[in-house]
């Protein structure tokens, strides 16, 4: 969004759109009313699943999912153990993006793993800062979403990381780049030319986080430069490869999301992916380790 030459590259007007969650992006591209999007791999499976047209032809960044608590909750670095760490919320209420999002997945997937359903309310939310503004009020105990919602909620009030986002789920896709298969069937010069663009900007935010901070700045004039930063260290792993570990991480939450009853079939790898152009445009070894 930040780069002025994109329309005059493309020889098109480009069109950006955000979307607060996953979920309402897979609406969007059901209505025919989006072509590209970076999204979690967990709500584009589900939308996969319910025959939306869409394939993932790049990925773009992982393990951007994180919790965040007051300071009365202990750490992962404090207890050594997650269980423990989700325990803490027995009783309580935590707050999460919409149902089908990455992180609302990985939730869930952890209180089913320990047991702890229905002993930990969750509360979905559309727009992630309400999960800050409702901790800071004592509506809820917890939150889990991008690491944004760390540092907004550290700006609110007196919060901090409980769980790291490298400790929830390893390689966990939090977003790959989609196309509409009309477009990959009919005009696959745009995927390529957009993903080159793509790899430019994710080598600018591992390499040179503060340009690419200021450029994100200036784009969304409501964010500092130091906040900014804040977020790009937290999770920094940003490249547009499918590597084995995105793609095999990918597979196992499509077995996660049949388990939990949101997609009906096991989809396989050519369901969702379609890797003939990142092999093109990328086909060093992945940055993201």
């Amino acid at each position: 969004m930040g780069n002025k030459n994109l329309d005059n590259d493309f020889n098109m007007e480009i069109q950006w759109k955000m979307f607060s969650t996953g979920p309402s992006m897979i609406s969007a591209f059901q209505n025919k009313k989006l072509d590209i999007g970076y999204m979690g791999l967990p709500p584009a499976i589900i939308g996969i699943d319910n025959e939306v047209p869409i394939k993932c032809v790049a990925g773009g960044h992982v393990e951007g999912t994180i919790m965040v608590a007051p300071k009365k909750y202990q750490t992962l670095a404090q207890l050594n153990d997650l269980s423990e760490v989700f325990s803490q919320f027995i009783g309580q209420v935590v707050g999460v993006p919409s149902r089908g999002s990455i992180h609302d997945v990985i939730l869930n997937f952890y209180l089913k793993k320990y047991n702890l359903l229905g002993e930990v309310e969750v509360k979905h939310y559309k727009q992630a800062e309400f999960i800050a503004t409702d901790m800071q009020t004592g509506i809820l105990e917890g939150g889990v979403g991008t690491p944004a919602l760390a540092v907004f909620s550290s700006t609110i009030f007196d919060s901090h990381l409980i769980i790291p986002p490298e400790f929830l789920w390893k390689n966990n896709p939090s977003y790959g780049i989609f196309f509409y298969e009309d477009i990959i069937d009919k005009k696959p010069e745009i995927v390529l030319k957009f993903l080159n663009h793509n790899k430019n900007a994710s080598s600018l935010l591992r390499k040179s986080p503060n340009k690419a901070a200021e450029i994100i700045s200036t784009t969304f004039e409501i964010l500092t430069k130091s906040y900014v930063l804040e977020v790009l260290k937290i999770s920094p792993k940003y490249c547009i490869a499918l590597s084995e570990g995105y793609v095999k991480s990918t597979m196992e939450f499509v077995k996660v999301l049949k388990d939990l009853n949101y997609i009906k079939k096991e989809l396989r790898t050519n369901d969702i992916f379609d890797f003939n152009f990142v092999r093109e445009i990328h086909p060093e070894s992945e940055h993201y380790s």
